[in-house]
């Protein structure tokens, strides 16, 4: 079995994959100061409460954009399942042919998504939105070549700056809205969150489909903790929200 780590800023998105099938999901707040007993504690009754054995785990892959943590997790899975962890990063295979000015200024979360999405659509130019604590759009040609994108603040970032930034605006609640028009305080910063998402995925979208897939437009693919919250807008042709996992899986075998 193989235990895949996507590690973001806000959370530790994870997943266990026995061959092709993925047996168990879980998210744990990301902190900092997390050692690596309580990460493996964690870890370890984690798969037994979902039914899985800690000691038929053969691999550990991890994909991580928060360094600090990065010590913990590798003393994590080096302690408690007697594994060394393939981490992605510069040099690690992936298939992908970067082309960032600095492919090493590429977000390991983004080179997973990319990944995940040549492996479930081979072939296809892709835009992939993933809406995290960042939401990224990555453009990816059916020739496996990792172009760019964009990176903005995401949903809940952009609600907690309004809270922390402003005297008198609330934290609320990020739910799908319907009307446009807000009618207090804590709908006008719902309804804002979401139809500026909204609107700006279907502009980046659009112009960078015109820029770069003008002849051959690319499958659009929503994942991370926030797509669902779109799907009746369709932005997407797909809302995948193991995306990520499914990347890692196919790095994992890469590598091995």
């Amino acid at each position: 079995m193989l235990l895949c780590l996507d590690v973001g800023n806000s959370q530790i998105y994870g997943g266990v994959f026995d061959d092709d099938t993925l047996k168990v999901q879980f998210r744990r707040t990301s902190q900092l100061r997390s050692s690596s007993d309580e990460l493996g504690v964690f870890f370890r009754t984690l798969l037994r409460e979902n039914s899985v054995n800690p000691e038929n785990i053969q691999s550990v892959v991890i994909c991580c954009v928060v360094p600090d943590l990065l010590y913990s997790l590798r003393a994590c899975c080096q302690k408690y399942f007697a594994l060394e962890p393939l981490v992605l990063r510069p040099g690690t295979k992936t298939g992908l042919k970067i082309l960032y000015r600095d492919p090493k200024e590429v977000g390991a979360d983004r080179i997973a998504d990319a990944v995940g999405g040549t492996t479930l659509f081979p072939g296809k130019n892709l835009l992939i939105a993933d809406f995290g604590t960042a939401t990224t759009l990555c453009a990816v040609t059916k020739n496996k070549e990792f172009l760019g994108g964009n990176i903005i603040p995401g949903v809940r970032l952009a609600m907690e700056a309004l809270e922390e930034r402003t005297a008198r605006l609330p934290s609320v609640e990020i739910v799908t809205v319907s009307s446009a028009l807000g009618r207090d305080t804590v709908e006008s910063i719902q309804s804002g969150l979401y139809w500026s998402n909204v609107g700006m995925v279907r502009e980046i979208t659009a112009r960078i489909t015109e820029q770069e897939f003008r002849d051959d437009p690319p499958v659009v693919i929503g994942t991370g903790g926030f797509a669902h919250l779109f799907n009746q807008d369709n932005l997407f042709d797909h809302v995948i929200s193991d995306l990520i996992l499914t990347g890692l899986l196919e790095i994992s075998r890469l590598n091995s």
